[in-house]
């Protein structure tokens, strides 16, 4: 189970750096530039530390779905990656434009984004950590 935990936090955190690449530097490069006062400057982002929280991201969700899912299939990892992006996706987007003078667009895009980033991961997870049949 260890080995198959290992792998799934390694295929989440590579998924996800993919996807936020698409997400961030490609989908959203133009907002980002529309609303640049808002954010460090390039040379100031800490890159870093955004790789750490991508980590620790993957190693949390893996680990929820590895050690709290009693039966563990495909359809559940979807599902569990569905409930877990829209609560965080939710409060990620939403939450921070009830704040913050982002664009609507941005924040539903973060939204949108998480809920796909994490029913991917379910999918991963649902997939590697899924119960062996039981023999007929």
């Amino acid at each position: 189970m260890v080995k198959r935990y290992i792998l799934t936090v390694v295929l989440i955190y590579v998924v996800c750096t993919v996807l936020d690449f698409v997400i961030h530097n490609l989908l959203l490069a133009s907002v980002y530039r529309e609303t640049a006062a808002l954010w460090r400057p390039m040379i100031e982002m800490k890159l870093g530390l955004m790789q750490a929280v991508t980590i620790v991201s993957a190693l949390v969700f893996a680990g929820i779905y590895a050690w709290m899912v009693a039966r563990k299939t495909l359809r559940r990892g979807l599902l569990y990656g569905l409930l877990f992006g829209v609560g965080a996706g939710f409060s990620m987007g939403f939450g921070t434009y009830s704040f913050m003078d982002i664009p609507l667009t941005l924040a539903g895009t973060w939204f949108l984004g998480t809920v796909i980033e994490t029913c991917v991961a379910g999918l991963i997870a649902g997939a590697i950590l899924r119960e062996p049949a039981e023999p007929a």
